[in-house]
């Protein structure tokens, strides 16, 4: 399934915009991040792939706000680790297993981890480590969130998806195909995802 999904920001102005390509375990998205407000104006755009083993294999960010613009990318090879390279240098590290990649303002990469521990069909609860992905300055810092369900899809009604991390806790509404319909705080969805002929 392909197709065009949109988020409306809840805590400022702004909306973030993907095309998605949505395999059995696959998983690509070409996506937009626009915030504004106060001293924190930026727009970010990314290309995302995840393998068949529902797994990130690599993240392209760039993050520009009016005084600067940033790259990253991020690529997981077959043995483990990741490759970060931001233009002035590059990194080569497993952090601590990570397979999952969260970027800052953005609802669509909570999708990853549900996906991929099917808990949105099957109730289950798991900590695990992620790469969070800053924004505008796209630092790269190692956490720990606990993703937990809550409720199940019942194909009619859309699961609820609980994401915890220190005193932080969410419960997220997510849809029959594990993507994140709202974030309470952060985004909800405009309408259902348009298909892509």
């Amino acid at each position: 399934m392909s197709g065009m999904v949109t988020w409306q920001a809840e805590d400022e102005v702004g909306l973030e915009g993907a095309r998605v390509l949505i395999g059995q375990t696959g998983f690509r998205a070409l996506g937009r991040v626009v915030r504004t407000g106060p001293n924190r104006e930026l727009t970010a755009s990314y290309r995302l792939t995840v393998n068949e083993d529902r797994v990130v294999e690599r993240l392209s960010v760039t993050a520009a706000t009016a005084d600067r613009e940033r790259h990253l990318t991020m690529n997981r090879t077959e043995d483990g680790y990741w490759l970060l390279d931001d233009g002035s240098g590059s990194t080569r590290s497993d952090f601590g297993g990570a397979v999952d990649v969260d970027l800052e303002r953005s609802p669509l990469f909570n999708t990853l981890p549900i996906r991929r521990l099917n808990l949105h069909r099957e109730a289950g609860e798991h900590v695990i480590p992620v790469l969070f992905v800053s924004l505008p300055s796209l630092s790269v810092e190692l956490v720990d969130r606990r993703y937990r369900t809550v409720s199940v899809s019942d194909g009619t009604s859309p699961a609820v998806v609980n994401c915890s991390s220190g005193d932080f806790s969410a419960d997220l509404t997510v849809d029959a195909d594990g993507i994140v319909a709202h974030y309470p705080g952060l985004a909800r969805r405009v309408g259902a995802i348009e298909p892509v002929a």
